[in-house]
């Protein structure tokens, strides 16, 4: 997938999301890129990685962030075989948390 994804604008989309350094700087960015529909799916995407990642079962899931079983099967298949982006990012956070 990264081989179809990668080009010279999605690497500069990822270089201006690097640039942010807030949580209000992000509101500003995403909400001027993305619709709010966009912005609260992605957020549930991360919702239902970060649920899964903690072993919560596809019920439970769903149940708690309204995600399609679609959704969860895609997302739990990216965390198994994916590009490793979830667990970078929930990994980071927990640390971030934790510390």
């Amino acid at each position: 997938m990264t081989d179809k994804l990668k080009n010279s604008s999605v690497d500069r989309l990822f270089e201006a999301v690097l640039q942010l350094e807030t949580v209000e700087e992000c509101y500003g960015f995403f909400e001027d890129l993305c619709t709010i529909h966009e912005i609260i799916s992605l957020a549930q995407r991360l919702e239902v990685a970060q649920l899964l990642y903690d072993g919560a079962t596809y019920a439970s899931v769903g149940e708690s962030t309204g995600a399609s079983t679609a959704t969860i099967s895609r997302i739990n298949r990216c965390l198994n075989y994916g590009g490793g982006g979830y667990s970078t990012v929930l990994k980071r956070l927990k640390e971030k948390n934790n510390a």
